[in-house]
């Protein structure tokens, strides 16, 4: 029986045998004055007074039942207690965000952009999966390998936060973002391969075919999971560079996303196509996909145990003594 902090109780059934204690008490009140008995005093001026002196056994008799009750309490066995926690990693997973970062990342249909959104999402994704390795490939026209498979996920979160749009040449090539993706995959040992690959368009450049390197990735029992981001309709999206200020123009723009390829993906690898229309609609599909993609895991937790029926043994015999002292001293003359 648990108690507070690491405090507990061991065999707490014995506790019970405590009401005894308050029985015992009422009953010794209850008959005190049968017990009772007198003293004379040798004080002159109290020749014809006596004191009834039996008043005082109830301080051997309180002795007796705190004594008592030391003793249920040490074989009850109460003890503190430390907890270790060891995991074993049975079956991790090796997981690659193969993420889209053309200008029309830079649309607003989601908040404050679509490209912000998703570093939000994506970092509680690596957070709340301590034990997987992770890698990291940005596209657009071209593709990049930000971060390599590591289980630093520290690393893993700064090059998400870097993910930004104009380091690349522009344009939506999916062939080799997915391409890229499975090149960072193809000397793992891991049993659980996922990519997630996310774009917000059709498949516009490179020299890849994106359902080429799809059948590679099925032969490399890579699992994929395509997200198509972006609203339904239109959205306010950058167009074209104002040359005077070099700064990006927006309008509102029909959102052209290949859902058609983007299932046939994921159908192919065994995966799953999402569709990300705002902000908690991308995060209800990471949460799903952490669902989807368990860790196995063995917890093992030590338990390491001090007694403490010891004290309760010594403070009960402590308190037999002191009643015993009393009993043969002070109390004797007219106990």
């Amino acid at each position: 029986m648990r108690l507070f902090n690491n405090w507990e109780i061991h065999s707490y059934p014995f506790l019970f045998l405590l009401i005894i204690i308050p029985i015992f008490f009422i009953w010794y009140y209850r008959n005190r004055h049968k017990d009772s008995g007198l003293i004379s005093l040798s004080i002159t001026n109290l020749f014809d007074k006596k004191e009834d002196m039996s008043k005082y056994k109830i301080i051997l008799y309180t002795l007796r039942l705190l004594a008592l009750s030391c003793l249920i309490i040490a074989i009850s066995r109460p003890r503190t207690f430390e907890s270790n926690r060891k995991v074993t990693l049975f079956d991790g997973l090796d997981i690659v965000m193969a993420v889209d970062v053309s200008g029309s990342m830079l649309s607003e249909d989601l908040k404050p952009n679509r490209i912000s959104a998703l570093k939000n999402v994506a970092i509680d994704f690596v957070n709340g999966r301590p034990e997987d390795r992770f890698s990291l490939v940005s596209y657009a026209g071209e593709s990049f390998t930000k971060c390599p498979l590591t289980t630093d996920h520290n690393i893993v979160i700064s090059a998400i936060n870097d993910l930004n749009y104009g380091v690349l040449e522009d344009g939506t090539a999916i062939g080799l973002g997915l391409g890229t993706a499975i090149n960072r995959l193809k000397n793992s040992k891991a049993k659980s391969k996922v990519i997630i690959l996310l774009t917000d368009g059709v498949n516009t450049k490179g020299f890849v075919d994106p359902l080429t390197v799809t059948d590679i990735a099925k032969q490399k029992n890579i699992k994929v999971y395509t997200i198509g981001i972006g609203t339904n309709g239109f959205a306010k999206s950058p167009y074209a560079i104002n040359p005077i200020t070099k700064q990006l123009m927006f309008k509102n723009i029909p959102v052209k996303i290949d859902e058609e390829l983007l299932t046939q993906i994921a159908k192919i690898t065994n995966g799953k196509y999402f569709r990300a229309t705002d902000n908690n609609k991308l995060k209800s599909i990471y949460e799903e996909i952490d669902k989807l993609e368990t860790t196995k895991l063995q917890e093992v937790k030590y338990y390491s145990y001090q007694e403490k029926y010891r004290f309760f043994s010594l403070l009960a015999f402590a308190l037999i003594f002191v009643e015993f002292i009393l009993r043969a001293s002070i109390f004797k003359s007219f106990i």
